[in-house]
């Protein structure tokens, strides 16, 4: 017997056993990779699903996914099944192989190659084109949603008398549809060809018949499709004309019908319609007649006639019927245009009202006392202050604030309500000492709102209302925590065995544990590597910093948790913080749009709410830049929770088809209005980008004659902010003033506008901002006269610039001396009595302090121009009102005479005080501190004599006297720097 080891047998044993191992290997390879890929995407659809439960907004979740699994199966089953059986029908029409050519016979060893596999290659071909189909048709959810649930507008397009609503639910999709179909018909088109000439039923080089009979009934079929398809295209194409955008010389992105349309394109699709009717009923008479000859003049001819038809017609129409007249043709299309875009902007009741630009008063110091009626004027800028925030009040390094603070209105203690500068204390995770703990455990939360008077300044510094670790101030208590935030962009793991830091004071550092219900649970072995993989950090699988009571707070800021529970919302650039009902709770304006508001214009929300702020801050930048929307609403108002991260959605527009169309497909998600408290109506404000996109359509569409709107004579622009050299558009700003038909002051937001091409000022827009009350939302335009030519806000801006005055001059000099530079507050613009109220904060930054502070304030009304220590003595100035004369710093100091030792004593401290202060002044680079406190010394030793001056003269018995005494003392404290009752309220001290 031979040796079975030593033979030839005996080494290729040997060799297999390692191959059977090697195919084992890769089999469980094969498996483990499945395995992972199918727990990544659980991972994925897990941890969405654990989130959106833990907002308790589930249900959109589920609403979202069940609509994309039934259309992907639905449409992708048409699609399969469509080119499946087109195959299929080929394939069975196929002629006998003793009928084919010598062309078809070369292809035999294509078809035996594919024999075996032709139900696998039939399988993968309609899985292929069923999944691509599938995918496609799942992102049409909204389109879906909207049709299925559409609510009527109850307003009618003017050409063909059909409901908006046709236009913005039904037509998309039925243009969804009607893509699908000619998809559908095309792929089936090519796959049927490819089959009918692999199994002989074309022919392309042999002689005779190129096609079977049955190969030509098939194709005949497919193309009559095609072309009734084209014609249904023609008839919607009638009702697209009315959402049409093109170009026209009266208005950026035109939309709807112009004369040219009605009169030339209107009866050319209905023409083509009825061409391509005939041409697929020829098609389909194939079936009978076996010969494409018909079926193929009635397809040149329909081409012909779209060519002729369909494009020569409606430009010779336009060249020689529109344009020798074309103000009478366009003019009823141009009316119908400006109606509808004022509708679906909600500009249609703006109120415009003619407005001098010059004062009507000849004696200004008695508008003295209207200034302060008309406006409570904000010298706190929010856009330029958060350094002086994040110095004054960021007490940790792991604190930050908002580059933007943001503007809202708190009661005082004595029950008014005052414009506040408001901001909260974020995580700062340049702060930290970065590594997982830190990052993740340790640091979790800002804590505390900080906020200051918006018309006041105390040395060129804030007024706070609030501040302080534990916070401490005007504001009613509070939970301080910050877990929600515009800067809290990563997750934390909290309520854990890990402890968190919470805040610093004078008794060390404290700590805390998470006590909220928000986040997901990690109490789970599944939900821990779920969030592993679906962050790619391992280290939460097996660390020991998780345990019992451990959960895990991701999507974290305001805009993301919103977009998230209503992805059919557009949000808001600018969420603001407010402290509600004892929470701080993050405020977000947010929108229902539509591009299918028959004949209204459309825009485009990233350009058309751009301006300076949103240039250096992308946090700001409008969600969905680059939609091209010409309908809007604020339709929802929505509150996070900066402890809790609850959202909570508010129907705030009643009247909104949109929103009832999606509280239909979502039911459940959107709170009525009234379930508002009434604190947090409150602090709800009129939203900055509707504002911007409604300034930038009524620089056109304030023009309500169609005439007038196509010569382009009344045509404005929004000015470049004139603070900067960015050369973007000037952002809106907060303000609580009164328009001149109003009897009181109210919160609102303003801007200015320019003639096109020019610099001095055409109008003055503001809206009612204050939410609750009856004209929340009305819009009011002062329109200068055309007869009159006043400063606009880069006019006035350029004035002070050039300005020769020498207190001007002196300030520029000496801040440029001290290494320190001049920063521009926001340039306010008020109507005062026929004229226009210019205010602007002038800030200093540099030399020994880095942050801004507000050191001038400049006043511009009817050519005067005033540039003071504070508000209330530029006003002064520009009014002359008495006690007008030149502060410290622009002049000499002249204190009161008297032969009281405890006056004289008080006017020497005074007087030395005054030389301090000139020397700091003076020095290079100027030590504005040292400056600041000299001016608080002044203050109180004037203060100190006016007082020992009146009571010397009340205890000889000359009240008289003494009262005139006193008012002296006091006049000259305010002519000596100090700043009087009305100062103190309106401005800062100092320079």
């Amino acid at each position: 017997m031979p040796d079975r080891g030593s033979g030839p047998s005996g080494p290729r044993m040997r060799v297999g056993r390692p191959s059977r191992r090697a195919r084992v290997l890769l089999m469980t390879l094969g498996v483990l990779a499945v395995l992972g890929m199918a727990f990544t995407m659980f991972a994925g659809f897990w941890t969405d699903w654990l989130w959106y439960r833990s907002v308790h907004y589930s249900s959109v979740f589920t609403t979202t996914l069940w609509t994309k699994i039934g259309l992907f199966f639905v449409f992708g089953l048409l699609m399969a099944v469509a080119v499946g059986f087109n195959i299929w029908l080929a394939h069975r029409l196929r002629p006998p192989l003793s009928a084919m050519s010598m062309e078809q016979q070369n292809l035999d060893r294509y078809r035996v190659g594919i024999a075996p596999y032709k139900k696998w290659l039939l399988c993968g071909i309609t899985a292929l084109v069923g999944l691509i189909a599938g995918a496609s048709a799942a992102g049409q959810w909204r389109t879906w949603l909207l049709w299925v649930n559409g609510v009527p507008f109850h307003k009618t397009d003017p050409q063909f008398h059909l409901d908006v609503s046709f236009y913005a639910f039904d037509l998309p999709w039925y243009r969804f549809l009607l893509g699908f179909g000619f998809a559908a018909t095309i792929l089936s088109l090519i796959a049927a060809a490819l089959t009918h000439y692999l199994y002989g039923g074309l022919r392309v080089t042999s002689p005779g018949t190129r096609a079977t009979a049955a190969a030509t009934g098939h194709l005949s079929v497919l193309l009559g499709v095609f072309v009734s398809l084209k014609a249904i295209a023609y008839w919607l194409d009638r009702y697209g004309l009315a959402v049409k955008s093109s170009d026209f010389k009266a208005t950026d992105n035109w939309t709807g019908l112009r004369y040219v349309d009605a009169h030339a394109y209107l009866p050319a699709k209905t023409i083509l319609f009825c061409i391509a009717v005939i041409c697929a009923l020829l098609f389909f008479a194939t079936l009978w007649r076996r010969t494409w000859q018909l079926p193929v003049i009635g397809f040149g001819l329909m081409v012909l006639s779209a060519i002729l038809i369909g494009g020569l017609y409606p430009a010779i129409v336009q060249k020689f019927q529109v344009q020798p007249n074309e103000q009478a043709k366009e003019a009823p299309y141009v009316a119908k245009n400006i109606e509808a875009t004022r509708q679906a902007y909600g500009i249609d009741d703006t109120e415009v009202t003619p407005y001098d630009g010059t004062s009507r008063t000849k004696d200004k110091s008695t508008l003295r006392d209207d200034v302060d009626k008309t406006a409570s004027i904000r010298i706190l800028d929010p856009n330029i202050v958060s350094p002086t925030f994040q110095q004054l009040q960021q007490i940790k390094g792991f604190y930050a604030f908002p580059n933007n603070l943001d503007v809202d209105r708190y009661p005082t203690k004595d029950g008014k309500v005052q414009d506040t500068v408001i901001g909260l204390r974020e995580l700062n995770f340049s702060g930290v000492k970065q590594n997982w703990i830190n990052t993740h455990f340790r640091y979790t939360h800002g804590y505390g709102v900080v906020s200051a008077k918006g018309t006041e300044a105390d040395n060129g510094e804030p007024v706070f209302t609030e501040k302080n670790l534990p916070p401490a101030g005007d504001l009613p208590r509070y939970e301080p925590r910050v877990y929600y935030g515009e800067k809290t962009t990563t997750y934390s793991i909290v309520g854990g065995p890990q402890k968190e830091i919470d805040y610093s004071d004078n008794d060390g550092e404290k700590t805390t544990s998470y006590r909220g219900k928000s986040g997901v649970s990690l109490s789970s072995p599944v939900n821990r590597a779920a969030y592993a993989l679906a962050f790619g950090e391992p280290q939460i699988l097996y660390s020991g910093a998780i345990g019992d009571g451990s959960r895990i707070l991701y999507n974290r800021t305001p805009k993301e948790r919103v977009e998230a529970v209503a992805p059919w919302l557009t949000i808001d650039g600018d969420a603001y913080p407010a402290v509600v009902d004892g929470h701080i709770q993050w405020i977000v304006d947010a929108y229902t749009t539509t591009n299918g508001y028959p004949y209204a214009s459309r825009t485009t929300l990233g350009d058309t709410t751009a301006d300076s702020l949103t240039a250096t801050n992308n946090s700001r930048a409008v969600v969905a830049q680059q939609n091209q929307v010409n309908y809007i609403r604020n339709s929802v108002k929505a509150t996070v929770d900066a402890y809790t991260g609850e959202v909570r959605l508010y129907q705030w527009d009643t009247e909104d088809p949109v929103l009832k169309t999606w509280m239909k497909a979502f039911p459940d998600t959107v709170k009525p209005k009234s379930d508002i408290s009434p604190d947090l109506m409150s602090h709800l404000r009129y939203p900055q980008d509707l504002f911007k996109v409604q300034r930038e359509l009524l620089t056109r569409y304030h023009v309500q004659d169609a005439q007038t709107f196509l010569s382009g004579s009344e045509v404005w622009q929004v000015p470049d902010d004139p603070t900067n050299k960015s050369g973007d558009a000037v952002p809106p700003y907060y303000l609580t003033m009164k328009m001149p038909d109003q009897n009181s002051q109210a919160f609102s937001l303003t801007t200015t506008y320019t003639p096109n091409g020019r610099d001095n000022l055409s109008a003055f827009m503001a809206v009612d901002s204050q939410a609750g009350t009856s004209d929340y939302g009305k819009i009011r335009i002062l329109k200068l006269r055309t007869s009159t030519t006043a400063d606009g806000p880069k006019q006035v801006q350029s004035q002070f610039n050039s300005n020769s005055q020498q207190n001007i001059t002196e300030f520029v000099r000496q801040v440029r001396n001290g290494d320190s530079e001049i920063e521009y507050g926001n340039l306010l613009t008020i109507p005062l009595d026929g004229g226009l109220l210019y205010v602007e904060p002038v800030y200093v930054r540099g030399g020994q302090l880095k942050y801004p502070l507000l050191r001038k304030v400049l006043v511009t009304y009817g050519g005067s121009t005033a540039f003071e220590n504070t508000l209330g003595q530029a006003l002064d100035k520009i009014f002359g009102a008495p006690g007008s004369t030149p502060p410290p710093g622009t002049g000499t100091a002249n204190p009161p005479s008297s032969g009281n030792p405890t006056v004289q004593q008080a006017l020497k401290d005074a007087q030395k005080a005054f030389e301090e202060g000139q020397a700091a002044l003076n020095k290079k680079p100027t030590d504005w501190e040292a400056y600041g406190k000299a001016q608080k010394e002044l203050q109180d030793a004037l203060k100190q004599a006016a007082q020992a001056q009146a009571q010397a003269e009340k205890q000889s018995g000359n009240a008289k006297n003494g009262a005139g005494t006193a008012k002296n003392g006091t006049d000259s404290a305010k002519n000596g720097g100090g700043s009087d009752k009305k100062d103190s309220g309106s401005g800062t001290t100092g320079s």
